[in-house]
């Protein structure tokens, strides 16, 4: 029946798990089948029904040999089993190989019969030695043999030309004995963990020097794995190297440029931005760097000379349409660093103008030039020699052997130049480096133009803004004043705090202090805005609640206007709200008026040295509309301080308000020292860097004494005003102001006559000797008197104009019980006007 047989003692062990599996059939000793498994079904094609009662042999592929049937029947009737490659024919005709299993004989009722297990056979490939010695000596991954000393023991040919080492010498020795550089001791060290533990260890990286490539770091992957005997006692150490720099590189060319974006650009400032730059490259890329940036990128004014990228465009004052056309530096040392301190490899330093360009290359680097890489300095080169004699000597003295210089652009617009150079670092820059250095600075570059913009923005803001506060304050003779300003940190752009001092009439003064919300240009704008207003309304003499009821509906009006405005978001003033304090001072009443829009209290200093926030009541900030103001008066001792702050002054940080307030007032408590010195303590309060604006402004009052003011009541006839010529005329002698007399008998004259004439009630007439002559008519009437000119004709007419070619200036105020028209009269600008 079979084809072949492997005989006695040669049958294969089979496990549980396979005998299950296997095809199966029982035929009687007469070769009759009587058995059939639904495994043989599907091995065979054939169906029980097909093959059970029929004979054995139908199911051969090949005709039978009787003597060695005979011979099979005869070992299993002895019972041993037999095994051996038998040929079958499956039902679609094709020939089916298996390895066939007789059993020992056994009865089934009357029948001696046997069981035959069939699997199909499977063609195990084989490999010849030399074949496998082949794949291995010369397999691309470098693999090599050590035994439990760690001796190399066998090694291919591929990590024979990775080390650079025969391998004649190789053999025998350790890495430690071959590769000290190598971190051949970090290697072993893994080695003996293996051997250790059994334990495989793959893709273990490091960068290292090998004798194929002394002047260049590789990076190297290694797999380690022990060899077992047939025990399974580790005899020895299979490792696999492969060169996986590029991989590396790649790797640490993304580590670093996402580096590189944490580390530079971390100010607004286009000095420290560069100084970045060239410390975050030595010493992970190079050992000097240089950056040097062109003249125009650290001007505050415009952009000319350095945007654009085509033909002569953005070439301005250091190019000219026939090629270099330069004096002079065109650039500025703005950063540089080195691995040996205080950078003696340089020729100029940080602020320094330098020129230097590597030859031979000239200007049109900047605007056109890709990056230049010099793998090799070479010193005696004619062209350096000559266009850069003293940097060659530094070549020489230092070992400068290899220079990437990149021309740094961001957003058509050319702003320097970076040079990279190796000295210490025997590798010399490869094209790969280029790709790194043309990342850095191309993410550098971004962060300098972003500086430089800011900057420029910063001081057009910050210009704007101081000349929009008040350059002198004149307080007269009701108060002495200083102030303080401080502008937010360059981050946090430029605020919208103000201040002013605001002569009135009557020797009062009229002090304010503002903050507009947010920071920029916007808040700048809106700030000078308010301070027009809040002066305008000054004049009007309004009451501090009456005028933040005004600046309130101005605020409000400003921003509905604007934000129905299309081009709002490109000229960016909108308002958004502001808050503000307001107080009047009378020298007279030693009175001081108060109102608050969402502003902090007023500090208030006694001449003993109290101090305290008086409660006012805290009013809505600018710009919410329809909330109602509330004024308060509170009378203040001659010598008492007043000062008026923002918020930037207490709030911001970590700081408490309460405790920042308890500082103000020990910075103010010694209230006799000059309020220079005051306003220097409390520049002392702020934190640096600061997140907002700080404005303050501090006030010493005055009282004008009784031999400073003098008033009389009035009858209400015509002829008291004769009556009331006198007593000016009286009362001007004896302050010595003789000078004016005829032209304070003309005002007072037309001022009491029209009250006389036109207001019913008393009339009251005041004097005040302050920095100006003040004359006063008070009246009940709440109409103003109007300025006109009259006719030739007219009989009347001209008594105010009269008044106001007379007077510095005049106007109208109105009191609860009616209006004051008042005029100050100088002796200088009377007798010009005559």
């Amino acid at each position: 029946m079979p084809e072949s047989g492997e005989g006695p003692g040669t049958e294969p062990c089979i496990g549980v798990e396979e005998a299950a599996s296997d095809a199966a059939a029982i035929v009687t000793l007469a070769g009759m089948v009587i058995g059939w498994t639904r495994s043989a079904e599907e091995l065979l094609g054939r169906s029980a029904r097909e093959v059970v009662g029929g004979s054995v042999g139908r199911l051969l592929a090949v005709p039978e040999d009787p003597c060695r049937v005979a011979a099979i029947m005869e070992r299993c009737r002895g019972g041993r089993a037999w095994s051996g490659v038998v040929t079958l024919s499956h039902r679609d005709g094709r020939r089916v190989a298996v390895n066939l299993r007789v059993s020992a004989s056994f009865q089934v009722g009357d029948d001696e019969c046997f069981l035959l297990s069939a699997r199909e056979r499977i063609t195990r490939w084989a490999m010849g030695q030399s074949v496998l010695d082949g794949f291995l000596i010369r397999s691309p991954v470098g693999m090599a043999i050590v035994d439990m000393d760690l001796r190399c023991t066998w090694v291919n040919n591929t990590l024979e030309s990775i080390g650079g080492i025969p391998r004649e010498q190789r053999l025998g020795r350790r890495l430690t004995d071959l590769f000290p550089g190598l971190h051949a001791e970090t290697i072993e060290d893994v080695m003996r963990k293996v051997l250790r533990t059994g334990e495989p260890v793959s893709d273990f990286e490091y960068l290292g020097w090998s004798w194929a490539d002394p002047h260049r770091q590789h990076a190297y992957s290694t797999s380690f794995f022990p060899l077992v005997d047939v025990e399974g006692a580790v005899t020895d150490i299979c490792y696999m190297v492969l060169d996986v720099t590029d991989r590396w590189n790649a790797r640490q060319l993304i580590s670093m440029v996402n580096e590189a974006g944490a580390c530079v650009g971390s100010t607004l400032d286009v000095m420290e931005t560069a100084q970045e730059l060239a410390d975050f490259a030595v010493p992970r890329f190079a050992d000097f760097a240089i950056v040097d940036l062109l003249e125009p990128v650290f001007s505050t004014e415009g952009t000319e000379g350095t945007e654009g990228t085509e033909g002569t465009e953005g070439r301005g004052t250091w190019l000219s349409d026939a090629g270099p056309a330069v004096t002079g530096p065109v650039m500025r040392r703005a950063g540089m660093s080195s691995v040996r301190e205080g950078c003696p490899e340089a020729i100029a330093q940080v602020g320094d103008p330098v020129d230097f360009i590597p030859p031979p290359h000239d200007l049109d680097l900047l605007v056109n030039g890709e990056p230049v890489l010099i793998p090799v300095l070479n010193p005696d080169n004619p062209q350096w020699v000559v266009e850069q004699p003293s940097r060659t000597s530094s070549m020489r003295e230092f070992g400068l052997h290899s220079l990437i210089s990149v021309p740094m652009r961001a957003r058509d617009t050319v702003l320097g130049l970076t040079t990279f150079v190796r000295s210490q670092n025997p590798a010399p820059f490869t094209s790969d480096d280029v790709l790194l250095a043309r990342e850095l600075v191309a993410r550098a570059a971004v962060c300098v133009d972003n500086a430089r913009r800011y900057t420029r923005e910063h001081h057009a803001t910050l210009t704007l803004q101081r000349s929009l506060l008040p350059h002198t304050l004149e307080g007269g003779m009701a108060v002495d004043v200083a102030s303080m300003y401080l502008p937010a940190d360059a981050k946090d752009g430029v605020g919208g705090d103000w201040f002013d001092v605001i002569p009135l009439s009557g020797a009062r003064v009229g002090l304010v202090v503002g903050d507009v919300v947010g920071h920029g240009l916007s808040a700048a704008a809106t700030m000078g805005r308010l301070r027009t207003a809040v002066q305008t309304l000054a004049d009007m003499d309004l009451p501090p609640d009456e005028l933040l009821a005004h600046l309130d509906d101005l605020v409000l009006r400003l921003s509905e206007e604007e934000s129905h405005d299309a081009s709002a978001d490109l000229i960016r003033t909108a308002v958004m709200g502001a808050t503000c304090l307001y107080a009047i001072y009378d020298p007279v009443t030693r009175k001081c008026t108060l109102a608050r829009a969402g502003h902090p209290p007023p500090i208030l200093v006694t001449p003993e040295g109290r101090v305290s926030f008086p409660e006012l009541p805290a009013g809505p900030p600018l710009g919410l509309g329809g909330l109602p103001f509330e004024a308060v008066d509170i009378e203040l001792a001659e010598n008492s301080l007043i000062g008026l702050y923002t918020d930037g002054l207490i709030e911001g940080g970590e700081r408490d308000v309460d405790v920042a307030m308890a500082h103000l007032g020990d910075a103010l408590r010694p209230c006799d020292l000059p309020l220079e010195t005051l306003c220097a303590n409390v520049r002392g309060l702020t934190s640096t860097p600061q997140s907002d604006d700080v404005a303050f402004l501090v006030a010493r009052t005055h009282a004008l004494s009784a031999d400073h003011v003098a008033s009389w009541d009035v009858a209400c006839d015509p002829a008291a005003v004769a009556g009331a010529r006198a007593l000016a005329t009286r009362q001007l002698r004896a302050w010595g102001l003789e000078e004016l007399a005829m032209e304070t008998e003309l005002v007072v004259s037309e001022l009491v006559t029209n009250a006389v004439r036109y207001a019913p009630g008393p009339v009251r007439l005041r004097l005040l000797r302050a920095s100006r002559l003040i004359c006063e008519v008070t009246d009940t009437s709440n109409s103003s008197p109007r300025l006109r000119h009259a006719r030739t004709t007219d009989e009347g007419g001209r008594g105010l104009f009269l008044v106001a070619q007379l007077a510095h200036r005049w106007g109208t105020r109105h009191t609860h019980e009616g209006k004051i028209i008042w005029a100050e009269l100088d002796s200088s600008v009377s007798a010009a006007r005559w």
